[in-house]
């Protein structure tokens, strides 16, 4: 599909939600040398300066980061991914994996390390913050930063409302103390000395919670060259679903995916029945998909997946592969980066050394496929409706999004009755 056409679909289409119009781009590869960085000219009363906590970060001593980024810390993280190597950064596959890497780097070098995260990630995280860095079993210091999504009192996503209400509650429950980040930069370096001396006198997990608009814009930029592929991931998107039989069932991944998918059918005048919007619970399309298809055997079912969320809980490939259900069709919109939090890039982006395909073959896929052009969508498209699965396709797509994209204006809760009305037919 044309960009004009994708132009005038965000023209035609209203929207009752707030529209996120912050966009920011990565290169396709880890350690691209196009990379271009921008920062705020100068420091606004209302904001914290991304550079200047990251500097009062290093100037308690802590030097390692690590996590999965977030739309609420995606300035602090543009900031750390342009200031420091690959030796002191790493994105995680999860949140969990980032407590246990950040426990890693404590137990080789005695420091403390910071992990940042959504709220919605916490839960990923419990078992190594209560059976690893806790006091009680290996006592282990890390400075927690979350951004605090569905704040109590800040209009938000449905998917962060309930657990922005018990985010302090969580933390507190594990008996990890939290504050909120001043953006004062006298009373945020004050914030830092108390988690130092916590860290000293305790050596455990201190949290960080930052709230909306916290920090003041900083982005990381490509040059045009890194958009090595031809299409974004809306005309990917669009050319797949008009390669759809009436009765195939989706199951749309969490992020920009799911919105695009929306507006889609309120494009072409369709009902959403047919589509199952993955709003939250990053990373379990996949395993959502399955449940469906093994129920379904006489029904097609595509999972509609990002690169992300793939990696997020990745095991789900296995069971997938292991099962076998020959109804089963996992595509996967390979952009290299965390695109609706801030354009962070994954590990898929390395497309030399880092084959989602052979993970895929590796599990027990049938087969597994790339798509990178239109035509090939189409062709493959056919050839999944055609084949037991289950099979994988990657189609390689831009990194980005439009500025004017909206939101799902129906609930989650009508998302739900009409898919699973959908199902019984």
């Amino acid at each position: 599909m044309s960009n004009s056409v994708i132009f005038r679909l965000g023209r035609l289409v209203s929207f009752t939600a707030p529209v996120t119009q912050t966009f920011c781009q990565v290169s396709s590869c880890h350690q691209s040398q196009h990379r271009h960085f921008t920062v705020s000219p100068a420091l606004s009363s209302k904001h914290l300066n991304p550079g200047v906590f990251y500097e009062a970060i290093k100037d308690s001593g802590i030097n390692f980061f690590c996590g999965v980024p977030d739309s609420l810390l995606k300035d602090f993280c543009a900031y750390v991914t342009s200031n420091s190597s690959s030796k002191d950064h790493v994105i995680t596959a999860n949140e969990g994996a980032a407590v246990a890497l950040a426990s890693g780097y404590h137990l080789a070098t005695g420091q403390t390390a910071m992990v940042y995260l959504q709220n919605s990630g916490v839960g990923n995280m419990v078992n190594p913050l209560m059976s690893l860095a806790n006091p009680a079993v290996y006592s282990i210091p890390i400075l927690l930063l979350v951004g605090w999504r569905g704040e109590p009192g800040v209009k938000d996503e449905p998917q962060h409302i309930a657990q922005g209400r018990i985010t302090r509650n969580m933390l507190e429950c594990m008996d990890i103390p939290c504050e909120v980040l001043p953006k004062d930069v006298n009373a945020m370096k004050e914030l830092l000395a108390k988690a130092d001396h916590h860290f000293s006198t305790r050596k455990s997990p201190f949290a960080i919670l930052v709230k909306s608009k916290t920090f003041s814009s900083y982005s990381l930029k490509t040059s045009a060259q890194d958009n090595q592929f031809p299409l974004t991931r809306e005309e990917a998107l669009f050319k797949v679903v008009e390669c759809m039989n009436e009765n195939d069932a989706i199951v749309g991944t969490t992020g920009m995916l799911s919105r695009e998918l929306f507006e889609y059918r309120v494009f072409k005048k369709m009902g959403h029945a047919r589509d199952f919007l993955t709003v939250g619970s990053m990373g379990h399309a996949s395993a959502i998909a399955l449940g469906i298809a093994l129920q379904k055997p006489s029904r097609q079912v595509f999972c509609l997946d990002g690169d992300g969320a793939l990696l997020m809980h990745m095991g789900t490939m296995a069971s997938i592969g292991q099962q076998g259900p020959e109804n089963f069709k996992h595509v996967v919109f390979n952009n290299g980066a965390h695109d609706s939090v801030g354009g962070q890039p994954t590990e898929a982006a390395n497309h030399d050394d880092f084959d989602l395909c052979a993970i895929a073959r590796g599990c027990g896929y049938k087969e597994a496929l790339v798509a990178v052009t239109a035509e090939e969508i189409e062709e493959k498209l056919s050839y999944l409706h055609k084949a037991k699965g289950p099979v994988f396709l990657e189609l390689k797509v831009k990194v980005g999004a439009r500025s004017d994209l909206g939101r799902p204006t129906r609930t989650t809760h009508e998302n739900k009755e009409d898919f699973m009305t959908f199902l019984q037919h």
